[in-house]
């Protein structure tokens, strides 16, 4: 039987600006399982990157609204404070990499010190044990021994990547969120990486939150996918029926704007703008884009079940609404 690692009650962001509040992240729910990787899509701008900052509660200072539950196995950590929160959770019990991280070495300090780093600090390990396990992270993540060495310019921007990912993993964190942790790699160098994750997954049981908005590199690691739009989940299912039978429009009409290899159909494109964080409408959120549009989509759908841990956030599978429905 399955056991949740982590659960995400009603997460809410909110940044403060001289405009207004931004509502980044807007009242989101989810669990991972041990073991499992959720893949969270969603164009540019729609809150991912604020996701991932909030559950590692690494934000900037302006953040004006923070609520919601975040229980890390038996834990509830978002009522930790930061201090214990730093201690106990960051790094030793989930880790982040974050976008573009990979020019975020520092770049006069040898990888194989920054990766030993946080057992040191955080558990008072001496420099040789540290390296030592440093040595066997860098092994596990495909990087040899003797970059240990060297300085960050000396790495290719794939071999750079791997080396955070590294430090990510060299406290043994049962969690690893991945934020576009490939987007700016070439296409053979994705590939390794993620072939790096699957075997990480595989032989050490971590469980991953990959934030991407690259549908063909999600489908190589997702157990589930997330689909989010403007600051709020719109779609969570098991993968294989994310991709063969997407049930939300938004999922639906991302499907199909993608290339296939070996598919003569063209790639339509999604009309439309995603609605301003500032003031999104009060309705579904997708629904200036959605060619099913109906009277109740001016009322904001909840997250309606479909299916085993599948949700929707959609008023066409409400048992008693059907387009041309005016209640």
């Amino acid at each position: 039987m399955s056991e949740t690692l982590l659960r995400v009650e009603e997460l809410a962001l909110h940044y403060r600006t001289r405009q207004g509040a931004v509502r980044a992240v807007d009242g989101i729910s989810f669990d991972v399982e041990r073991s499992e990787a959720l893949v969270v899509l969603g164009e540019s701008g729609c809150g991912k990157s604020t996701l991932a900052k909030t559950l590692m509660r690494v934000l900037p200072r302006n953040v004006g609204h923070r609520s919601g539950r975040i229980v890390l196995g038996d834990v509830e950590v978002s009522a930790l404070p930061d201090e214990r929160f730093r201690r106990e959770v960051q790094w030793s019990r989930m880790a982040l990499v974050m976008q573009a991280s990979m020019n975020a070495l520092n770049p006069v300090v040898r990888v194989g010190e920054q990766v030993a780093e946080p057992l040191r600090v955080l558990r008072g390990w001496s420099r040789r044990r540290a390296l030592a396990r440093a040595a066997e992270v860098f092994e596990l993540v495909g990087v040899s021994t003797d970059f240990l060495a060297r300085y960050p310019f000396e790495l290719s921007g794939g071999m750079r990547q791997r080396v955070v990912l590294a430090m990510a993993l060299i406290a043994e964190p049962e969690l690893v969120i991945l934020d576009e942790p490939t987007s700016a790699l070439d296409v053979l160098t994705q590939a390794s990486i993620m072939n790096a994750l699957k075997r990480i997954k595989r032989e050490l049981g971590t469980s991953f939150i990959l934030i991407t908005h690259d549908v063909a590199t999600s489908s190589e690691l997702a157990d589930r996918v997330a689909l989010m739009y403007a600051g709020q989940f719109v779609e969570v299912a098991d993968a294989a029926r994310f991709f063969a039978e997407p049930a939300h429009p938004y999922s639906q009409m991302l499907m199909a704007s993608v290339p296939r290899l070996h598919q003569r159909l063209r790639p339509e494109p999604i009309p439309g703008q995603p609605p301003s964080l500032f003031d999104p409408p009060g309705g579904c959120r997708f629904a200036e884009r959605c060619p099913h549009r109906f009277a109740r989509c001016d009322r904001e759908p909840p997250a309606l079940p479909f299916g085993d841990r599948h949700r929707v956030r959609c008023w066409l599978h409400a048992d008693d609404a059907q387009p041309g429905d005016d209640s």
